[in-house]
């Protein structure tokens, strides 16, 4: 990785060296500086242009640039962040959570509901409402399981019911028959 950054850069700054025209030179010369990634071509010069690439590898060809990346400065704080910041300025006394000032310890289970639900709210794997429809599943299953159940035992108890019904009618009828 750092012998292809060194050579880029050594033809990066031959490049730059002989663009810079000398004063007996015309300017009709062009020179076009060209960042590549991974195994694509670089252009070739032509008559009036000169082209001089910089080889990066290609896992680079989406990324931040270098000197961009992890910078601590303010300005790349982000706005939410700095508004945050404005609001503890002076937060203090009732509904504060802080020892200082009177009452300031009443906001405490403020804040901790606050949080809660935050954390709630920003955990992917928690998604309370799939898993409330899972156990209502779940419980109409069981509910319609014993529903079934319970039909069964009553259309058997009827049929028993009309058997016992029929039995005692053929009964009497042969009684009175005889």
């Amino acid at each position: 990785m750092s012998r292809i950054f060194l050579a880029a850069s050594a033809i990066f700054l031959s490049g730059v060296a002989l663009a810079a025209p000398a004063p007996a030179q015309d300017d009709s010369e062009r020179v076009n500086q060209l960042i590549v990634y991974g195994d694509d071509p670089c252009p070739p010069s032509t008559a009036d242009q000169i082209t001089v690439c910089a080889r990066k590898d290609e896992s680079e060809r989406y990324r931040i640039p270098e000197p961009l990346r992890d910078s601590q400065s303010p300005q790349n704080d982000a706005w939410n962040n700095r508004v945050i910041a404005y609001e503890t300025v002076g937060k203090q006394g009732i509904l504060s959570c802080s020892p200082a000032g009177a009452a300031g310890w009443t906001g405490c289970l403020n804040q901790m509901i606050e949080t809660a639900y935050a954390e709630k709210g920003s955990d992917p794997s928690l998604r309370f409402s799939d898993l409330i429809a899972a156990e209502r599943e779940k419980r109409l299953a069981t509910i319609d399981a014993e529903a079934d159940a319970t039909q069964e035992r009553v259309e058997e108890a009827e049929k028993a019911y009309e058997e016992r019904m029929r039995a005692e009618r053929e009964a009497k009828e042969a009684a009175s028959g005889n």
